[in-house]
């Protein structure tokens, strides 16, 4: 689990609640190779048990943000050809009107 945990964020081990032996006996971790995925997502921030709260270890969240960077031609493409608006201009879905 610390390696686990420790590789997705550096350090981050040594600042948790440790897990219970219950907790850890409850939990497998496996490494499988993934083709194809699907995620269960919720909003809202995290949802520890009372008693974690009066511990001193931070809990929340980290945002993460998916942006469109600039456009990168065809290799193949002749440096004459115009990039059209709907190319420069694009934005992902969720971020459409985010500064309106």
């Amino acid at each position: 689990m610390k390696g686990l945990i420790d590789h997705v964020a550096p350090g981050r081990w040594e600042h948790i609640r440790q897990p219970t032996e219950k907790e850890l006996d409850a939990t497998s971790v496996l490494s499988i190779p993934i083709d194809e995925a699907s995620a269960k997502l919720r909003s809202g921030g995290p949802i520890d048990d009372e008693a974690d709260y009066a511990m001193s270890i931070w809990a929340g969240e980290i945002p993460l943000a998916m942006t469109a960077l600039a456009p990168v031609a065809d290799s193949r493409l002749s440096s004459a050809t115009p990039i059209p608006a709907h190319v420069t201009e694009y934005q992902l879905p969720g971020n459409r009107g985010a500064g309106t």
